[in-house]
């Protein structure tokens, strides 16, 4: 992705240098896997979850320790994804005005280990996710490393990208109203018919990163349309449980498969068209 020399967000917050008070540790191992396979590219409507999740773990709280400087790299990353951020921003300002609507911009946090958030405390096993309560993106950058080594990816700065414009998505349902007519839905229905919801939710965040990219395809390179796709079919359901638990249970699933993941992706972006992407009404 073309992206040195550009503007970068002020909307960023990082957290990656603070001494920390102390990580989040799984108590015997299994919650953490859990916590992983649930919370992989999670939307803030499962706030509640994350904090049930939480609440059977063990937090362990030493003393924080000195803030440390950040690696020349570190400080690279941190300008691709402002970078990135920067132009989610413009390009939701675009179709939010064209639709006669005011875009209220997110904010991103990056950090290392834990971090406490409106929506309650979370361990970088979580992933990236979506805080509706403070309306902000929170992102330990090391995630990307799990994704390509553990789970397949082909990496890429523009896999990246595509994880940060898919949480942005989700900032996108907040404002739209869309995630609070799905809490209320799921609060009424069944777990099987919740996760359904879940799933709905889950692809249209996929088809709005989708969307972004279609109207960003000038600062694309030769190969950052497959690095997304790799990223999107890697955290498919299907394809994380048969990584974990060697079998698929279509019941159980939040995100969506890998097929269905990579297909509303590309809906958004060959279309660029925000009318298109009813993720509810086709898989219903």
């Amino acid at each position: 992705m073309k992206w040195e020399g550009r503007r970068q967000s002020s909307n960023m917050e990082d957290r990656r240098g603070m001494g920390t008070g102390g990580k989040l540790v799984a108590g015997g191992g299994i919650i953490g896997i859990v916590f992983l396979v649930i919370q992989l590219f999670m939307g803030g409507d499962n706030a509640q979850l994350m904090q049930e999740l939480q609440n059977q773990m063990e937090q362990q709280q030493p003393a924080a320790g000195p803030a440390q400087p950040l690696s020349e790299e570190d400080q690279k990353m941190g300008e691709f994804v402002a970078t990135v951020l920067a132009d989610t921003e413009d390009v939701w300002h675009k179709i939010f005005q064209e639709n006669g609507m005011t875009y209220v911009e997110p904010k991103m946090v990056l950090f290392r280990g834990s971090v406490q958030t409106a929506c309650g405390g979370a361990s970088s096993a979580s992933g990236p996710f979506y805080c509706p309560g403070d309306q902000k993106v929170y992102m330990d950058l090391d995630f990307f490393d799990e994704l390509r080594t553990r789970f397949g990816a082909k990496g890429g700065d523009f896999a990246i990208a595509y994880v940060i414009a898919h949480e942005v998505g989700h900032h996108v349902q907040t404002l739209l109203g869309t995630s609070g007519k799905v809490r209320e839905l799921q609060q009424k229905t069944s777990q099987k018919e919740g996760n359904k919801l879940s799933v709905s939710l889950e692809l249209q965040a996929d088809f709005y990163a989708g969307l972004w990219t279609h109207y960003n395809q000038k600062y694309l390179d030769e190969g950052d349309i497959e690095e997304a796709l790799s990223a999107a079919q890697a955290v498919g359901d299907d394809a994380i449980q048969k990584k974990m638990q060697g079998h698929v249970v279509p019941d159980s699933f939040t995100h969506g498969t890998s097929e269905q993941r990579v297909k509303w992706f590309g809906k958004g972006f060959k279309s660029g068209d925000i009318r298109l992407g009813d993720t509810f009404a086709e898989l219903n």
